[in-house]
């Protein structure tokens, strides 16, 4: 059995405008109880901003957080992936790019995000079920004796 993002994701979704500040996207997350928010770009996901953009690239550099935009220091491009991908093919993607978060898009609607703290609080679970399946696949089989 395959095992799809869909199934997994976080539905939740948190977005924010590219000429919002800094310090506004913090309250935001602060409020949301979140560590990422998708920014918007005349309604249209463009990246993605994150704890890590702000402390990197506001806070560590001494900016002051409500002059700068979330447009200058988002992530970008926004990297997606479809909904009916496998669980597996998110890993890969992630690993890739290094990142923790991928937005689930299809055709150009975001049902939810995938990330690292999802798959951590289901990998019991997908051990679970993919044990399940290699051992149901392997009682088909009789082995002479």
């Amino acid at each position: 059995m395959v095992y799809t993002v869909k199934d997994f994701m976080t539905r939740t979704i948190y977005t924010i405008d590219c000429k919002a500040s800094v310090l506004e996207a913090a309250k935001m997350m602060l409020s949301k109880n979140t560590g990422y928010l998708i920014v918007l770009d005349g309604g249209i996901p463009a990246g993605m901003i994150g704890e890590r953009d702000i402390v990197f690239k506001v806070v560590a550099l001494g900016k002051d957080p409500s002059n700068v935009k979330v447009g200058e220091i988002m992530s970008k491009p926004l990297i997606t992936i479809d909904p009916d991908a496998t669980i597996s093919e998110a890993i890969d993607i992630m690993v890739k790019n290094g990142i923790r978060r991928i937005p689930v898009v299809k055709d150009g609607i975001i049902y939810g995000v995938f990330t690292t703290r999802d798959l951590m609080a289901h990998l019991k679970e997908y051990e679970d079920r993919l044990v399940r399946d290699l051992l149901r696949s392997l009682s088909r089989f009789t082995i002479p004796f």
